[in-house]
């Protein structure tokens, strides 16, 4: 499973549309090339499922520790061992698998890509997990808006149920495992687990506290919960079949395996690419001929996004760092969910600020006052300095303003005056859950680099109304 089958490889493409082969060590990406990879035929003729037959043979304790060992980083943003989070389901039942496929920060598109391409391995590992951790009920919750991915899910999870896959006694063994295939509405905030929860419930989607709500304790219709991410699952059906030391011969110690990462942006070829996590560097990836192959029209680097819209940027003087999560967040950001935004000299910041920042304030669930109200002002802040009617105290607003959702964290005073080059990471919240943060995330950044940029676009406004 760890290479290409070379059953009906007539139908292998270079390359799957948005996905870039660069010929580095695969492990979820395997049947992308595949022009039916999202049929049970060819996941069954290239090893599909076998995962599964291996993991009913052992014991879910066994199957679980395989995972543990193997140090299955959780690929949904933040970066938890998917073993250590299984272990903190308490004896209660029953309990529930959640997979959360909403999808929805700005920039990512691997996960839509697993579902359409290779639905399959996403059932499989559901399936494998389920098993470890003693449950019989998942949720598979597939953001509103990806249309494909819902209807290549629904199939694979019909055909899987048809050929004993799923449901009672799989495989003619004891166990019996239901898998409930749930469209979102299209929110942004669902992809936070407990909102995720919510929404599966038939409320709104709206975050819960935490404490009391973790979701290993009181999730699912209040009992215990794991939810992981489409592509820490699809990893599962590989694992079981290679076992843990094989698994962390890719990567670093730290962060073993691959991961997916989607590039968007200013780069010549631009796409998903699956990559060894702790190993690439962001320079390999967006000027290495095997990747991204430099910025379009040879332009200079500006800025970039490391790990979605809600990721502080990182510029050149971050390129060599290695895409590894301690590494990303001693420099003061994250890797996220794997999207990678690049910008290059000819951006307008202060444009780029605001479309982040919008999709902030749009996507507010508004059950936080902070994050309700002070969303919508960065908002109206950035798109006065962008209409040419700012005025001189604005830049210092936006900051305030910032320092309200996340106290501490943001200074009022320019940073090159407070001495600092970084913006401190993770930061405080005012609010219930994160997207409050990471509508200062980009304002934060972008001032800090550019302040020119915006005080240009001010003077400029000043200017013309002393002309007028």
């Amino acid at each position: 499973m760890s290479g290409r089958s070379s059953t009906a490889s007539n139908n292998y493409l270079p390359f799957a549309p948005g996905f870039v082969d660069n010929d580095g060590p695969k492990i979820v990406s395997t049947r992308f090339g595949y022009e039916d990879s999202h049929t049970l035929a060819r996941s069954l003729a290239t090893g599909g499922y076998d995962g599964l037959k291996l993991a009913l043979r052992r014991s879910p304790a066994e199957v679980a520790a395989e995972v543990k060992e193997a140090v299955l980083l959780g690929r949904g943003g933040a970066g938890f061992p998917a073993g250590i989070k299984w272990g903190f389901m308490p004896p209660v039942w029953p309990r529930y698998l959640v997979v959360n496929g909403d999808e929805s920060e700005p920039g990512t598109y691997k996960d839509r890509m697993l579902m359409e391409r290779d639905p399959h391995q996403l059932i499989e590992g559901s399936l494998i997990t389920c098993y470890a951790l003693g449950l019989n009920q998942c949720f598979l919750y597939v953001r509103g808006e990806m249309a494909q991915a819902q209807e290549n899910v629904a199939q694979a999870l019909n055909d899987a149920y048809a050929a004993g896959f799923v449901g009672k006694n799989i495989l003619g063994s004891d166990v019996s495992i239901d898998v409930v295939l749930h469209w979102g509405a299209g929110a942004y905030i669902v992809g936070e687990e407990t909102a995720l929860i919510e929404s599966l419930e038939g409320n709104r989607g709206m975050p819960r506290l935490k404490p009391p709500f973790f979701p290993a304790a009181k999730g699912l219709y209040m009992k215990p919960t794991i939810v992981n991410n489409v592509e820490t699952l699809a990893n599962v059906p590989w694992l079981m079949l290679n076992g843990a030391a094989e698994y962390r011969k890719f990567g670093s110690e730290a962060s073993p395996g691959t991961r997916m990462v989607a590039v968007s942006g200013h780069v010549k070829r631009p796409g998903v690419y699956e990559i060894e996590q702790g190993v690439v560097s962001f320079r390999d990836l967006f000027y290495g001929d095997n990747y991204c192959q430099g910025i379009r029209d040879d332009n200079e680097l500006k800025a970039f996004v490391p790990g979605g819209g809600s990721a502080p940027w990182f510029f050149e003087d971050q390129l060599d760092l290695l895409q590894e999560g301690r590494d990303v967040g001693s420099a003061g950001s994250m890797l996220g969910s794997g999207a990678l935004i690049v910008m290059d000299h000819t951006t307008d910041i202060v444009k780029a600020c605001l479309r982040l920042v919008r999709f902030f304030a749009r996507e507010s669930c508004g059950k936080c006052t902070p994050c309700r109200e002070g969303t919508a002002w960065e908002e109206k802040v950035l798109q006065r300095i962008l209409d040419g009617h700012g005025r001189p105290n604005d830049i210092d607003l936006l900051l305030e303003i910032g320092k309200n959702i996340s106290p501490g964290t943001y200074p009022v005073a320019s940073f090159a005056e407070q001495g600092l080059d970084t913006v401190p990471f993770p930061p405080k919240q005012t609010t219930i859950c994160p997207l409050g943060p990471s509508s200062v995330a980009p304002i934060t950044s972008a001032i800090r680099r550019f302040r020119g940029e915006f005080e240009a676009k001010i003077d400029a406004a000043q200017s013309a109304r002393v002309e007028a």
